[in-house]
C-alpha cells in the first residue's frame, strides 16, 4: 500500500505494469498497486453525520496525458471494490472483478485511457467503513475500536461527494467518461446530475432510476438474514468474537438468485442430484443447492455483515430526482390543497371531507405512474451537459431493460445527447460482468467516438430528441450466447 495521498507521488504515472497477467495472460493491466489517499477535512453526509477525516483506497491503469483530458472514474457496484483489474502480485490466481473491460486494446484501452477505480466509504475492502478505527475509540482513551454498526449510512449522493474530492486532489477537472454497472451505474447517473460541468459522457450499464418495490423487498429479506443471527450482535460482532456468517450466507443465497435467469439456471443446473438420487433429508440434494451454498460460503468469507447491510440501503435510498421535485407532483399537490380548502370553506360534511381524502390518496398514486416518473426523472436531467450510453441486458429481471428505457425517455425528452444498446444475453444481471462482444464493442465505441457539444447538435437531431417513446433496440448475438466469460462478479 501506498503512502497517503499528502506525499503521494506525481498521479500522472502508469501505477500499473502492462505486463502480462499473474498467470501470463496477455492484454492484462499486469501487477497494480493500490494507493491509499487521506482526507483530513470532515465529510458532512446526508444523514446529518459527519466524519472528522476519511480513506480511499485507489487504484490506477493507464497514464494521465498532459492536460489530464482522458481520464475514465469506474465506480463500483455492491460487493465489488477498488480492484477493478489486473493482479496484486505474480501469485496471484484472481483478476480484478472487470479486468475483460479494462486493459491495453480492451473496451476501456489503458493504452490510451488512465482509469481510476476507488472502494466507497463504507465498503470493506480499506476504505473508511465499518471495519476501520473508528477515531472516537482513541480520543476517549480507550482501546482503538472499529466503527462497527456505529458507522453511519451512506447514500449514492455521499459516495459521488467523496469521488469529486478525489478528482480535485488528483488534479482532473473533468473526466473523459464516468462508467459502471448495476449500483456503479447508478453512481454514474448521480454524477451527471450532481457535478454536469465534470464529465463529458456517463456510461451507466444494467442500472435503473430508482428501485422498486420488489427490490426493496430483496433487500430487506437479505438484511433481516443478517440482523437475525444470533451471532449478530447487534453489529459488534468483531468485538464480541462472533461473526453472523449464517445471515451473510442466506443474504448472498437470495442476492444471487436475483442476478441469475430460470433458464440459465435450469440450464446450468436443471433438476439434477447431487447424487444421483433421493436422500429423503434436508441436507444438500439438488446441484443448484450445492451451488446456491458454495457462493454464500464464499462470500461470507470475504465481505462484512455490517457493510452488506448499509450497501443495501444505499441502493434503496438511490433516488437522482429527489431535489428535482417534477412539474407533474408540484401540480398535484396544488390541486390537492385546492380540493381539502374549497370543502373546508363550504363547511363540508364529515363524509364529504372524509371522501376529499380519501380522493387524495388517489392523488398519491400519480406517484408510481410512468408519467409522474418521466416527469421527475426530466427535472433531474435537465441541466446535464454529457452524453450518454445506456446499456441493458434482455434477461436482466433485477434491473429489466423497462428500467433503462425509463432513463433513455427522459433524457431523449429533455434534448440530451443519448445511445441506448440492449443487449441479448442469457446471464441475466451478471451480464454486465460478462465479455460480450457487441457490448464490450459498444462500450468502446462510445468512449472513443467525438464528443458532441450543445453547439454542434443540429436542428434534426434536436428535433429526433424531443419527447416521444424510444424503442428497444435489442442487439440480437450468437457472440453473447458463445465464448462469453465472466469478470470475477461484483454484482448489483
Amino acid at each position: 500500500m501506498s503512502a497517503r495521498s499528502d506525499s503521494t507521488s506525481d498521479h500522472s504515472t502508469n501505477h500499473s505494469s502492462n505486463t502480462a497477467g499473474a498467470d501470463g495472460l496477455t492484454g492484462s493491466v499486469g501487477i497494480v498497486t493500490p494507493q491509499t489517499f487521506h482526507f483530513a477535512e470532515p465529510l458532512t453526509l446526508e444523514c446529518n453525520r459527519t466524519l472528522p477525516a476519511f480513506d480511499l483506497i485507489v487504484e490506477t491503469y493507464g497514464t494521465l496525458n498532459s492536460d489530464k483530458s482522458n481520464a475514465i472514474l469506474i465506480c463500483h457496484a455492491l460487493s465489488g471494490s477498488h480492484h477493478a483489474a489486473g493482479f496484486h502480485s505474480d501469485d496471484d490466481k484472481k483478476a480484478g472483478w472487470w479486468d475483460n473491460m479494462i486493459g491495453p486494446n480492451k473496451a476501456i484501452d489503458t493504452n490510451r485511457f488512465y482509469v481510476v477505480c476507488l472502494n466507497n466509504i463504507g465498503s470493506c475492502f480499506g476504505s473508511t467503513g465499518p471495519t476501520t478505527i473508528n477515531p472516537d475509540s482513541i480520543s476517549d482513551g480507550g482501546e482503538p475500536q472499529v466503527y462497527g454498526p456505529d458507522f453511519p449510512l451512506v447514500t449514492i449522493k455521499d459516495w459521488v461527494k467523496t469521488q469529486a474530492m478525489l478528482s480535485d486532489r488528483l488534479g482532473i477537472e473533468v473526466w473523459h467518461a464516468v462508467v459502471g454497472g448495476s449500483m456503479g451505474g447508478m453512481q454514474a447517473m448521480q454524477w451527471s446530475v450532481d457535478y454536469p460541468e465534470r464529465l463529458k459522457r456517463c456510461v451507466v450499464i444494467a442500472s435503473t432510476p430508482k428501485l422498486s418495490a420488489q427490490n426493496i423487498a430483496f433487500n430487506e429479506v437479505a438484511r433481516q438474514s443478517i440482523l437475525s443471527d444470533p451471532d449478530f450482535k447487534d453489529g459488534h460482532y468483531l468485538q464480541a468474537g462472533t461473526y453472523p456468517r449464517r445471515g451473510l450466507i442466506l443474504a448472498r443465497m437470495v442476492g444471487h438468485i436475483t442476478y441469475l435467469t430460470d433458464d440459465a439456471m435450469k440450464a446450468k443446473f436443471g433438476r439434477d442430484l447431487k447424487s444421483g438420487k433421493f436422500m429423503y433429508g434436508y441436507d444438500v440434494e439438488f446441484q443448484v443447492e450445492s451451488y446456491l451454498r458454495y457462493q454464500g460460503e464464499r462470500f461470507s468469507e470475504n465481505f462484512d455483515a455490517n457493510t452488506y447491510l448499509l450497501m443495501t440501503k444505499a441502493l434503496d435510498y438511490f433516488d437522482p430526482t429527489r431535489d428535482y421535485p417534477s412539474s407533474s407532483a408540484l401540480e398535484a399537490e396544488e390541486s390537492l390543497e385546492s380540493s381539502i380548502g374549497a370543502s373546508v370553506k363550504a363547511d363540508a360534511s364529515k363524509d364529504e371531507l372524509e371522501e376529499t381524502l380519501a380522493d387524495s390518496a388517489d392523488v398519491e398514486d400519480i406517484d408510481t405512474t410512468n408519467e409522474q416518473e418521466l416527469s421527475a426523472l426530466k427535472a433531474a436531467f435537465a441541466h446535464t451537459q454529457c452524453q450518454y450510453l445506456i446499456v441493458s441486458f434482455t434477461t436482466d429481471w433485477r434491473f429489466a431493460p423497462e428500467r433503462s428505457q425509463e432513463i433513455v425517455d427522459a433524457l431523449m425528452a429533455t434534448g440530451k445527447p443519448v445511445s441506448y444498446i440492449n443487449v441479448d444475453a442469457p446471464h441475466g444481471h451478471d451480464s454486465f460482468l460478462f465479455d460480450i462482444p457487441r457490448y464490450m464493442g459498444a462500450v468502446k465505441g462510445f468512449l472513443t467516438a467525438p464528443f458532441i457539444s450543445d453547439a454542434t447538435l443540429t436542428k434534426s437531431q434536436m428535433k429526433k430528441s424531443q419527447p416521444k417513446k424510444s424503442p428497444i433496440k435489442n442487439t440480437q448475438s450468437e457472440d453473447s450466447r458463445q465464448n462469453s466469460q465472466p469478470s470475477t462478479g461484483a454484482r448489483s
